[in-house]
């Protein structure tokens, strides 16, 4: 099961969760991906995640979390033992989240709520600083970043699988030059 986490503000419909299970449904395994639409309250999200781990199974799940849900990610991984591919992962969420204290509305939904310091500490809570096992991870980066400095990525998963993109933005819309290569490492080939 390929479980897509989509990142802030977001929704199933962004642009690369529907490249992933598209591609999956072109391989003739559409029944093996989901997408949740997550509250915006990190607890609530993680929840909602936890319980479709235990229904898909940990050991057969691949996490494939965006932005924040790279964030989200990287501790379900840690916590239930799966695989992850991180797509320009928010590393410390709960303090680069900071600067956006205040009114939100979803890009997707349009639903509008308020991002608090309530939302900071429960993301905190989330918060990996090292990971245990970096042969679960698979990174992808975007050098040309505009939200998030990759670098803080590249360091925090050092001995992680890797793989650096030049340019490109946040958005990552190139994403599906790389999911032969987000589902070989899924899979578990080499």
């Amino acid at each position: 099961m390929y479980i897509y986490i989509h990142g802030f503000n977001s929704s199933p419909q962004s642009v690369k969760a529907r490249q992933l299970g598209g591609y999956l449904e072109r391989q003739g395994r559409g029944a093996e991906f989901a997408c949740p639409a997550l509250s915006h309250w990190p607890r609530e999200a993680m929840h909602q995640l936890e319980a479709l781990l235990h229904r898909s199974g940990a050991a057969a799940t691949v996490l494939v979390g965006s932005s924040l849900g790279g964030f989200y990610a990287t501790w379900l991984a840690e916590q239930h033992g799966c695989r992850a591919v991180l797509v320009n992962p928010g590393v410390d969420a709960h303090e680069g989240l900071k600067a956006y204290l205040g009114p939100q509305q979803n890009l997707y939904t349009g639903e509008p709520y308020e991002l608090t310091v309530e939302h900071l500490r429960q993301l905190e809570s989330y918060s990996v600083p090292a990971i245990t096992d970096p042969s679960r991870f698979f990174l992808i980066v975007t050098t040309g970043d505009e939200v998030l400095d990759y670098r803080e990525a590249v360091a925090r998963f050092a001995g992680a699988r890797q793989r650096v993109v030049q340019g490109s933005d946040h958005g990552f819309a190139e994403f599906q030059d790389y999911l032969d290569e987000v589902v070989a490492f899924g899979d578990g080939e080499p």
